[in-house]
């Protein structure tokens, strides 16, 4: 396996306070890793800080051989690294067809049927919906949607987070089986910031726990989920 994203040393701060503390972790090509922890612990404001906003205060950020420490979060979203943030933040006024081909504004107009065609397999819910706003879907629909519209970039890495959250049980099952089969077909490589610790580390091949900006654990998915204080903290009816 070659190195897809590398985070050494990071830290990251809104105004004086400090959400990541010398945040160490590697990302292989063709790996699911996920992030998890308790609300606050600062998985969100990692990913944010691999896209550039904010900008890592210290440490290096490397993504497939090249450092973007200090890349604009535009030039970031042309590396092939698609992001689909928590809250879903589709265009509520578009249809599910527009909002897609937003997502298809970097690839090259001939891959956009191919991609196109790729995302109503996955999601045939969102072809039956092609021509209705996004607003009026309910909320497992709009995940699909958020997650197919990063996915309409070609990424080699996607980046989900919280995909889970909110959405019914049958729902999340769907998302997090169209994510393993990205992953098992396609190779696609993903990291994944998820509260629904079981499901994350079903799903990843690796893990790290995240505690008040710092990362307290790594493993194997399994390895993690075997544990008994992730059992206890994450679990069992913990954070």
């Amino acid at each position: 396996m070659s190195t897809m994203l590398s985070l050494s040393g990071v830290t990251a701060f809104y105004g004086q306070i400090q959400a990541l503390r010398g945040i160490d972790l590697t990302v292989e090509k063709g790996e699911i890793v996920t992030l998890i922890g308790a609300n606050g612990a600062g998985k969100s404001t990692l990913m944010m800080t691999i896209c550039g906003n904010p900008r890592a205060r210290t440490g290096s950020i490397i993504y497939q051989g090249e450092d973007i420490t200090q890349c604009a979060m535009h030039d970031i979203a042309r590396k092939r690294i698609a992001h689909a943030p928590e809250g879903r933040r589709i265009f509520p006024r578009m249809s599910v067809e527009e909002n897609l081909l937003m997502g298809a504004q970097v690839v090259k107009f001939a891959d956009y049927d191919k991609q196109l065609a790729l995302m109503f397999d996955l999601f045939p819910r969102l072809k039956e919906r092609i021509n209705q706003r996004g607003g009026t879907l309910s909320g497992g629909e709009q995940q699909m949607l958020a997650i197919a519209r990063a996915l309409m970039s070609k990424p080699d890495l996607l980046m989900l987070d919280e995909p889970s959250l909110g959405l019914a049980p049958l729902v999340v099952k769907q998302i997090f089986g169209a994510i393993r089969q990205l992953n098992r077909e396609l190779g696609l490589t993903v990291l994944l910031v998820e509260q629904n610790a079981y499901q994350a580390l079903r799903l990843a091949h690796r893990g790290y726990v995240l505690v008040n900006g710092a990362i307290t654990m790594q493993g194997g998915g399994a390895e993690l989920l075997a544990r008994p204080e992730i059992k206890a903290a994450y679990l069992e009816g913990g954070h």
